[in-house]
């Protein structure tokens, strides 16, 4: 499953695909240094260094924000309706459960955190634990 081409991507979709990635790294309430520097170099990848280091720490505390004012139902249908196409749901389904394996552990709260994801942006159960399964044993 290959992102689609930086060039196609706007604001809202990178903006989106980086708050996933960071939901999926701090399902577990910490956020480990192996899961921060894959983070890090994922959205670097991914936005060409178009989002600068100010604006994801904004993103970031947006993130935490929302998550405590709102609740986590309400930040992925945000993400669900700025993901507006199902190959965008996925690349950043994707990204997130590459975020989660990063440590090497997929802990509970994790695997949870990517079903919910899953069902969210309305991903095959299936598909998405197979996927899960497939990246952890790399």
């Amino acid at each position: 499953m290959s992102p689609p081409p930086l060039k196609t991507l706007d604001e809202p979709n990178l903006e989106a695909l980086v708050e996933l990635m960071f939901l999926a790294a701090f399902a577990d309430g910490e956020f480990s240094q192996e899961e921060k520097l894959h983070f890090v170099r994922s959205v670097e990848s991914l936005t060409d260094r178009r989002i600068p280091q100010s604006t994801m720490d904004e993103l970031i505390h947006g993130v935490i924000e929302r998550l405590q004012k709102e609740g986590r139902p309400a930040l992925l249908a945000s993400l669900k309706e700025r993901l507006a196409s199902p190959p965008a749901r996925k690349v950043a389904f994707s990204l997130a459960v590459q975020v989660v394996v990063a440590d090497g552990v997929v802990r509970t709260s994790e695997r949870d955190l990517l079903l919910e994801v899953a069902a969210a942006l309305d991903i095959d159960q299936t598909e998405a634990v197979d996927l899960l399964r497939k990246l952890a044993a790399t």
